[in-house]
């Protein structure tokens, strides 16, 4: 009898237990008891939740390592512009640029040669003077930079001027051996040498890589290096090797037009006037 009523008593409680479990907020654990929600409480909820950004930190910007002491800016400043990103024969490159775009120091240095005059001559060619008009700058970082083809050039810069990265020192243009092609700028990196030595000044390193840094940002990377490591296994004063022949005109031919120029014009004949009269 006993047991009987102890087993009766405990399906009682049981049954109490499922009864109050069902009806209390919580429920059992891991099932909802509350009301499924209405769609339209979905929708305000959805909309709320599009409606507000989610609160999240901005990214961090890096500035591009500091590759040198030296300080550079890309050439051509307020234009847009192309520019070769192969080897075109020599190692330097062509800035396409509308003509009168600023040329600037790339860096910080001192004017070394000018040229404000188009000596260049398709007769003759001479190779010093296919750059027409034309501004080179030694560096602090030792480097050579040249810009050629200019149509102007920046009053009172000379041969030992101090310049600043960015300052203007002349205009795009077409002058030397350009002259029937686009405008733009003859840009080319080597190391200081004599005049005489002209096709050093016109391109020993390759320029490319150091302009896309300087235009992307990265200012600070420097063809010193790569400048130091060249003169070295090639000499400071190398020979001439590409595009050095000019196109001479022949003496003959050159003191044949000499005399036609000094010779005095002829004097004009007049024809021989003949009259017939009938006899």
């Amino acid at each position: 009898m006993r047991s009987g009523r102890t087993a009766a008593l405990a399906v009682l409680a049981g049954t109490a237990c499922l009864a109050a479990a069902c009806g209390a907020p919580s429920g059992v654990a891991g099932v909802s008891t509350l009301p499924p929600a209405s769609p339209a409480a979905d929708t305000a909820v959805a909309t709320a939740a599009a409606d507000t950004p989610p609160q999240v930190e901005g990214p961090v910007r890096i500035p591009p390592p500091k590759l040198s002491r030296f300080t550079y800016v890309f050439p051509v400043k307020g234009c847009e512009v192309t520019y070769s990103r192969k080897l075109l024969v020599l190692p330097k490159t062509t800035i396409w640029a509308a003509r009168g775009c600023a040329f600037v120091s790339p860096v910080d240095g001192v004017i070394r040669e000018v040229d404000t005059a188009n000596r260049w001559s398709p007769t003759t060619d001479h190779g010093r003077d296919r750059e027409g008009r034309f501004v080179s700058v030694t560096g602090d970082d030792g480097v050579l930079y040249l810009g050629g083809h200019l149509d102007t050039v920046e009053a009172g810069l000379a041969p030992g001027t101090r310049v600043k990265a960015g300052q203007r020192l002349g205009t795009v243009g077409n002058s030397g051996n350009a002259r029937d092609m686009a405008t733009n700028l003859y840009f080319a990196m080597s190391w200081p040498t004599p005049p005489q030595y002209w096709w050093v000044r016109r391109g020993m390193v390759k320029p490319w890589r150091y302009l896309d840094a300087w235009d992307d940002g990265n200012r600070t990377l420097s063809p010193r290096a790569e400048m130091l490591k060249l003169r070295e296994r090639v000499g400071e004063l190398p020979a001439c090797t590409q595009l050095c022949a000019s196109k001479a005109v022949p003496v003959k031919q050159e003191e044949t037009k000499k005399q036609e120029e000094r010779r005095p014009p002829r004097k004009r004949k007049d024809p021989e006037v003949v009259i017939v009269t009938p006899e």
